[in-house]
């Protein structure tokens, strides 16, 4: 069954995250983090405790298979359609690696013994004085002794009871102090079906080992030898795996080396271009606020300089119009209260002075006006090594003053397209330097007899150079 299917019903528990096994996941359960106690080896070939498998919960799902179906010829051809069989599958989940494991038909108990892991647990156990192991003859007294003929742990007693024995006399015991330096000091290893046997032979047909008693039962009729005449076939056979498994640890820990070297660089460039961000952006700041500092002393340079222009004006008219009341008034009171001949002897210095003020020319309009706009699109230049946008206009168009050039203008035809450059200039007759104010364009023969009239009009945009000259556009007329 596939490993990434997720159970249907149930949880299961699992190992907590962060959880190192390191060299204790040979001797240490995952779950209880104990020593193994009756070890299981699942077939993603990680070890739990059998109590501990037994506590997770398992799951099941529905295993659907198709009922028998008659196909003899001399049936009904409405054939009896038999419901299909529902055969429950029971199965946990490694709680290592979460891979799926299918309980075979006598459950957890079923499952495979890792007695290297028991061997493993009994080397712990012996480099921690015995703590933890119990005699395997009585399962209740602390282990003092071993048998190295029976393979058997002793306490005190049974080793007493042991020696006393005809058939044991001679076994050899010793210290379990005596054995720290030992690699492999596992038990006998007996047959589930028969358990007063151990496993000494091996079932070539069935793939498994068995005992005597199995040869003569259930296998009797099938090939086998003994486990250490086939150990080498067998081995070799997993050696050949092995060697072919080999290359892949390799190379994925290679690849994993790689994406760890690969995910140091990508810090290492992440923080080096977010430094250039951060002085790109700094950088880009200063260079905005200085330009906004620029733009705020030119609209504060600009506002002096109209208002200067606005008092000069208020002045000049103001005193002139003082003088026009002075001699309007005084006017007005010669001519009402006077006699006639003191009128006519000021009559000479009357005229002279309101002939003069009736010359004075005056604008009866503010000499400046209120026209201040801000272009945000439009490009200022450079400031700090950075592109910037943003200038501050005051001139404005004055249709008056515009111009249209071109060759087109001279020998333009009715109904075709002709093409005009609108040279676009303020009130002053200067060229506006700028561009992006909107203008409507018509264009109107001086020569009313021309054979050619109007036909359309042209809205465009300024700003097609630093001139604020619109670009030439077609116009048909």
């Amino acid at each position: 069954m596939s490993e990434n299917r997720k159970p249907l019903l149930g949880f299961v528990g699992k190992l907590p995250s962060g959880t190192a096994l390191g060299n204790s996941g040979k001797t240490h359960c995952p779950l209880c983090m104990g020593l193994f106690k009756a070890p299981r080896l699942l077939p993603c070939l990680h070890t739990v405790c059998t109590t501990c498998l037994e506590q997770l919960e398992p799951y099941s799902v529905v295993d659907i298979r198709g009922g028998d179906s008659d196909t003899s010829s001399e049936g009904s051809i409405f054939q009896e359609l038999k419901p299909p069989s529902l055969q429950p599958q029971i199965g946990i989940l490694c709680p290592v690696c979460d891979t799926q494991v299918d309980l075979p038909m006598g459950g957890v108990k079923a499952l495979t013994i890792d007695h290297l892991a028991m061997n493993d647990v009994m080397l712990e156990s012996l480099r921690g004085e015995g703590q933890g192991l119990v005699c395997d003859l009585c399962s209740d007294r602390e282990v003092e002794k071993r048998c190295q003929t029976c393979r058997a742990n002793l306490c005190h007693f049974c080793c007493q009871a042991h020696r006393r024995q005809k058939k044991t006399t001679y076994h050899t015991v010793v210290d379990l102090k005596d054995l720290k330096g030992y690699s492999r000091i596992g038990k006998p290893i007996l047959c589930p079906v028969h358990p007063a046997e151990e496993l000494r032979l091996f079932c070539e047909l069935c793939d498994r080992p068995v005992c005597r008693d199995c040869v003569v039962g259930e296998h009797r009729e099938h090939p086998y030898d003994f486990a250490s005449n086939v150990i080498h076939k067998h081995g070799d056979s997993v050696r050949e795996l092995l060697r072919g498994t080999q290359p892949h640890v390799e190379a994925l820990e290679e690849a994993l080396a790689q994406i760890t070297e690969m995910n140091s660089a990508l810090q290492k460039r992440v923080e080096a271009v977010a430094a250039d961000v951060r002085t790109f952006s700094e950088g880009y700041v200063k260079a905005i606020e200085e330009h906004r500092d620029r733009l705020l002393k030119q609209l504060e340079d600009i506002r002096v300089q109209k208002e200067n222009s606005l008092q000069l004006q208020k002045a000049q008219l103001e005193q002139l119009l003082a003088d026009m009341r002075t001699g309007v008034e005084f006017t007005e009171h010669l001519l009402t209260s006077g006699s006639d001949l003191e009128i006519l002897i000021t009559k000479g210095v009357v005229v002279e002075r309101l002939t003069k003020l009736n010359k004075v020319e005056y604008s009866a309009h503010p000499g400046v006006n209120d026209k201040i706009r801000f272009s945000p699109q439009q490009r200022a230049g450079r400031c700090r090594g950075y592109e910037v946008y943003g200038t501050i206009n005051t001139k404005e168009v004055d249709p008056a003053k515009c111009v249209l050039q071109g060759e087109d203008l001279h020998r333009a035809r009715e109904k075709q397209t002709a093409s005009f450059t609108l040279l676009c200039k303020d009130a002053a007759g200067e060229s506006m330097g700028r561009g992006g104010d909107s203008v409507h364009v018509a264009v109107v023969p001086k020569d009313k007899k021309d054979r050619f009239v109007l036909h359309s009009q042209v809205s465009g945009v300024i700003g097609g150079d630093e001139t604020g000259n619109l670009r030439p556009f077609p116009v048909v007329i």
